[in-house]
């Protein structure tokens, strides 16, 4: 059962360890989307399994309980981002990890432009500079619904804000006399 303040293991390690090819990938996820270590990936990685084993055991039925079940997992996979609002339950079975990967809040924060790099998105929400909805978050796993995007930005008393208020400030300046 286990001690109630120590979590269980969220993710499976993979069945090869040394697979180069697997390795290789793994290393490119890592550059790509700026993450510590490749225990993200492989949560990443058993999210998607999860995902694709009940979308397999739901394909199975027929019965009404099994529809609103579909339903139910559609819907979740639609408001996290990571599926289309008309998307069937074969499209479960194609998804991969990139797809949960770009629905991190560090992801989103780095596609947003608020970040040079991944591994800067990455430091900015570990340091309490991001903020979604004027609420800090620290953590860089957190997966930014669909309708949250748009409410992303800095946190109000965040110094970095400041510097990149006065640094485009400067900008426009700058390219105003230049005109």
């Amino acid at each position: 059962m286990g001690h109630p303040r120590k979590s269980r293991k969220k993710y499976n390690t993979p069945p090869h360890p040394w697979n180069a090819e697997r390795i290789k990938e793994e290393n490119k996820l890592m550059v790509r989307y700026g993450l510590k270590n490749k225990k993200e990936i492989w949560k990443a990685d058993t999210l998607v399994r999860r995902y694709s084993r009940e979308a397999r055991y739901l394909l199975g039925f027929s019965l009404d309980q099994m529809e609103e079940e579909k339903i139910e997992l559609l819907g979740h996979l639609a408001r996290t981002g990571v599926l289309s609002e008309n998307a069937a339950l074969e499209d479960i079975l194609n998804l991969t990890v990139e797809d949960i990967l770009r629905r991190r809040l560090q992801t989103v924060v780095y596609k947003k432009g608020l970040a040079r790099t991944p591994k800067e998105a990455r430091m900015f929400v570990v340091h309490g500079h991001i903020a979604l909805n004027g609420k800090k978050i620290d953590s860089p796993s957190y997966v930014v619904l669909k309708g949250q995007e748009d409410q992303i930005g800095f946190y109000s008393s965040s110094p970095v804000a400041k510097q990149i208020e006065e640094h485009n400030a400067v900008k426009a300046d700058v390219e105003e006399t230049t005109e």
